[in-house]
């Protein structure tokens, strides 16, 4: 039943499904020389061109602009129409929303057909006309050979849409009609890449979803709200025979907190404690305030209360004081059973605040691990970035089937990436395990130690699909980080992800993510400057917030988030946001234990591999070291001037050798490091439990035992290491009265001894002592050691 954390882990054979793989895609140069033998105009504009798409595999698609048709004929029935375009090439169809009687309508949509999947030279654009029932009715058309489309190279200007007259079913002659077109061949790097309903990601056939375009997010500006409920006065209860207990409830939208009831039972209560909330800009929640009288552990009677927009109080940008305020309070009019009394108000109780938005602070919505962003809310406060960074999201292989479809496996999988304030998701390409995306997107760096994140999903809110309900979440696929600092400057990384996610099963490889990164370095002054600033805004310093207020503030801030990117068209779900916050990082894990426990061990093994060869050395296991480290030792106890030099100058040496192993690609999943592959099933299930439990009781019981005896071992640990420590501090402190005695009569002697005697004498023998040979050792303990080991410590008074 228990596990041990001092098992060493085993693990599986396969690996290599596990690393990371170089990927060659045909990007950067390649793209260049492309760009000029298909039709560009010119070496000019490809290098003009390279530097803004060179991340990516170049694609091609036809893309066709309807903006907008006149002098449509009506129906006979009718009288009118209600049209729409319908836009055919090959099997590929797409087709806009149609307006309702309306003869000239302005429909303003592109479409892009990949170059890849054209298989047929005919385009076709069809105005028709929708009926209630029956066929829709046959407007006319446009013709378009592809032999004679034009090919448009950004950043050549855009093609002007022309007006193009309808022709009859047959192409036999003109008929009423005009309709305004633009048709072309370019590149994603086209303006009109992200507005476009692509045939890879299949187009929307009517009045469809708009969730499988890609689009661009923007956080909402986060700030904290402090609020200073310093005192009230005239607070009156409701029973007058008895004194109030009085404490202050403040909601600021979703977030509800309370002062602790004032500890002087008093008609003018006093608190002067801070609360602090999380508040989205624009603000669209209000300050609501209430006082409160607790006349029972069960009951609070309201006593008064308010409601102020956000919009009113000052905006801080330092720890400066602000201004203080007197408010009343609403005696009446906000409870549900005082409908008669809503309109007497008194004015006789008033409450003093000092409210402000604090500026100066970086709100939190991610995990301090995994920081993208560390800037201050307010722009005022933000410095120059030091450089760009261009990710290039090519394509994914091999992902698995994450739902069923018409009887078979599927995966509409999009890729989602996260870096400071800025979102961006690709279009979702439909029913393929290999989607090719081929999408770039940048950003501004102000801060090189931080960390992109990347997901894939699938799209499980399409209206073809059935399972496209309301209810229904977008699946995780997989996630991968890469931290800034860890890229070489100006060096383009192409590489191949593996999109490792653990279920309740064990650990999966959903499949690779290809990614092709530069980070460009745009002032080397700065970044030198910034690894000695502090990590974050110097508020976080200056005036800082408990643990559990930042854990607590950085929950709200991602429920803002989920909110806010949900409400945007197409949404960002919030299961999609929360997977990429990671919001369930603070769970208890026994794997995630497990993890950290052996990287501290892995940290303190070069200690423990020194440690052992100073013993060997001073037991004389070769004798040939053995003589070459006393050799060292007495020059450097005969020049101690060396003993630094000579320290910095080994590091130095020992990062010049180790210059020739650096690590040739970012960081990625380590399943060894992370103990996913010998996680026990058990642990999994317990990792995916619910919070609270949904297990059964005799599971439950089971895992609580076993953690107990786990955080037994931890409580042994942590209660040696105390013990330690309060020895040292009993040292001097007459705890024990004869012990105290004996060390302050041997540090007597001691001063004495070091002023008469040279230093260099003390150090010598002080080492030879150490460096003795086994013959003159005693198996028995030394008596410093004896000594510490009787020395009293606080585990004595504990119960």
């Amino acid at each position: 039943m228990q596990h041990q954390f001092s098992h060493k882990p085993h693990h599986q054979s396969n690996q290599e499904n596990f690393d990371l793989a170089d990927t060659t895609p045909q990007i950067g140069d390649q793209w260049i020389s492309g760009v000029a033998a298909s039709g560009g105009r010119g070496w000019l504009n490809a290098e003009r061109y390279a530097g803004t798409h060179d991340l990516v595999e170049q694609t091609y698609y036809l893309y066709v602009r309807v903006v907008k048709a006149k002098d449509l004929p009506p129906s006979a029935l009718t009288a009118s129409c209600d049209p729409y375009v319908e836009v055919k090439l090959g099997n590929y169809k797409g087709r806009t929303k149609h307006f309702e009687r309306k003869v000239n309508p302005e429909w303003n949509q592109v479409f892009a057909f990949s170059k890849e999947r054209i298989q047929s030279s005919i385009l076709e654009i069809f105005v028709k006309d929708k009926e209630m029932v029956g066929r829709d009715d046959y407007l006319g058309k446009v013709v378009f050979d592809m032999n004679e489309v034009p090919t448009r190279v950004p950043p050549d200007s855009p093609l002007a849409p022309q007006w193009y007259r309808l022709e009859d079913r047959r192409g036999g002659g003109k008929v009423r009609g005009d309709i305004m077109l633009a048709v072309w061949m370019g590149t994603q790097a086209d303006e009109a890449f992200s507005e476009a309903w692509h045939s890879d990601a299949a187009f929307v056939y009517g009045e469809g979803v708009l969730n499988i375009r890609s689009k661009v997010y923007v956080s909402p500006k986060l700030w904290y709200l402090r609020v200073n409920v310093i005192e009230a006065q005239d607070v009156i209860p409701n029973d007058k025979s008895r004194l109030p207990e009085v404490c202050v409830k403040v909601q600021v939208g979703s977030q509800v907190l309370k002062t602790k009831i004032s500890p002087a039972r008093t008609l003018n209560p006093l608190w002067n404690e801070d609360l602090v909330f999380v508040a989205a800009e624009p603000f669209e929640e209000q300050l609501v305030l209430t006082v409160e009288d607790r006349v029972h552990p069960t009951r609070d009677d309201v006593l008064g209360m308010i409601t102020l927009p956000l919009t009113i109080f000052e905006k801080r940008l330092d720890h400066r004081p602000v201004h203080s305020r007197w408010f009343n309070l609403e005696k009446f009019g906000f409870g549900a059973l005082e409908v008669d009394r809503r309109k007497e108000l008194k004015f006789s109780s008033r409450i003093h605040l000092r409210v402000c938005l604090e500026g100066g602070y970086h709100v939190l919505d991610e995990s301090t691990m995994y920081i993208s962003d560390q800037r201050p809310t307010a722009r005022q406060l933000w410095k120059q970035p030091i450089g760009i960074l261009e990710v290039g999201i090519l394509s994914a292989q091999g992902l698995l089937p994450m739902k069923m479809k018409d009887g078979h496996g599927s995966t509409d999988a999009y890729c989602v990436a996260k870096y400071g304030q800025k979102w961006v998701r690709t279009r979702t390409i439909l029913d393929t395990f290999s989607p090719k995306w081929n999408e770039q997107y940048t950003w501004e760096v102000y801060d090189p130690c931080t960390v992109i994140t990347l997901g894939v999903f699938d799209n499980c809110h399409l209206g073809n699909d059935k399972q496209g309900t309301t209810s229904a979440r977008d699946s995780k696929i997989g996630k991968v980080r890469i931290r800034l600092s860890t890229l070489e400057a100006h060096r383009i990384y192409k590489h191949s992800y593996p999109l490792l996610v653990l279920h309740p099963s064990g650990l999966k490889n959903m499949g690779d993510l290809q990614l092709a990164i530069r980070f460009t370095n745009l002032s080397v002054a700065n970044m030198i400057y910034l690894y000695g600033h502090p990590l974050l805004p110097k508020m976080h310093y200056l005036n800082p917030f408990t643990v559990n207020q930042v854990d607590n503030l950085r929950y709200q801030a991602m429920n803002i988030v989920a909110v806010r990117l949900g409400r945007a068209e197409p949404p960002l779900r919030k299961e999609v946001v929360e997977y990429m916050l990671d919001v369930d990082s603070h769970m208890w894990s026994m794997r995630r234990s497990k993890a950290n426990f052996f990287r501290i061990m892995s940290l303190l093994s070069g200690m423990f591999t020194v440690n052992r060869w100073f013993g060997d050395v001073c037991h004389w296991k070769n004798p040939i070291t053995s003589v070459l480290v006393h050799i060292l030792f007495l020059i450097l106890i005969w020049y101690p001037e060396l003993i630094l030099p000579t320290l910095f100058l080994y590091m130095f040496l020992i990062g010049l050798w180790n210059y020739r192993f650096r690590p040739r690609h970012p960081p990625h999943m380590d399943t060894k490091l992370s103990w996913a592959e010998a996680v026990h099933p058990d642990e999994l299930d317990e990792e995916f439990d619910t919070f609270p439990t949904s297990r059964p009781q005799d599971v439950v019981r089971l895992r609580y035992d076993r953690l107990r005896s786990v955080a037994g071992r931890i409580q042994t640990v942590v209660g040696d290491i105390a013990t330690q420590g309060e020895r040292f501090q009993s040292l001097l402190s007459w705890r024990d009265p004869r012990a105290t005695s004996f060390f302050i009569m041997f540090c007597l002697c001691a001063a004495v001894v070091l002023y008469v005697t040279p230093f260099r004498v003390v150090a010598l023998v002080a080492g030879l002592y150490l460096l003795r040979h086994p013959r003159f050792r005693s198996k028995l303990p030394a008596v410093p050691s004896n000594f510490f080991k009787r020395l009293p410590a606080q585990s004595d008074s504990l119960l």
